[in-house]
């Protein structure tokens, strides 16, 4: 990670659900350590959450996923973090050996009940698999002045 280039105050995740299951990677440092957590990670300067969403999955798991609807959004007094439903495109999971100590696919049912798997990411994959529907990207051209524009509504 570069840190001259991340923006410290924006942050992403995604819950990718494939056959039942969900991809988790198990955390190696900080409070979320020894954890299994859905991935993510900072926004880079200049680019988009959805970029940095496609990215940070690759670098952590080696699986190729795509945004899709916003399924929450969680802000503090230090940043802001948006989870996205995302879809899996391709790649077999692994682990990067650094951020996590291991990816895998686990039983949706298996994760909701686990000790390991922390409040929040319970929560976003509850939230993935609801009936309801979050918040799609919309096309929206804007000022390009300030470009890429992106607009998630109902």
């Amino acid at each position: 990670m570069n840190s001259e280039n991340t923006n410290w105050g924006q942050s992403v995740t995604g819950v990718v659900v494939r056959n039942g299951k969900v991809l988790l990677a198990r955390h190696t440092y900080g409070s979320g350590k020894n954890m299994l957590i859905i991935p993510g990670g900072y926004v880079n300067v200049g680019e988009t959450p959805q970029k940095a969403l496609k990215r940070e999955f690759m670098e952590e798991t080696k699986v190729e996923v795509e945004a899709k609807e916003i399924i929450g959004i969680r802000f503090n007094m230090h940043d802001w973090y948006i989870a996205f439903r995302a879809e899996y495109i391709s790649g077999e999971a692994s682990s990067d050996n650094n951020e996590n100590s291991e990816v895998l696919w686990l039983d949706i049912e298996e994760a909701l009940s686990r000790d390991d798997v922390p409040e929040l990411t319970k929560k976003l994959i509850a939230s993935a698999v609801s009936e309801k529907n979050g918040l799609c990207y919309k096309e929206y051209e804007g000022n390009k002045k300030h470009a890429p524009y992106s607009l998630y509504c109902v």
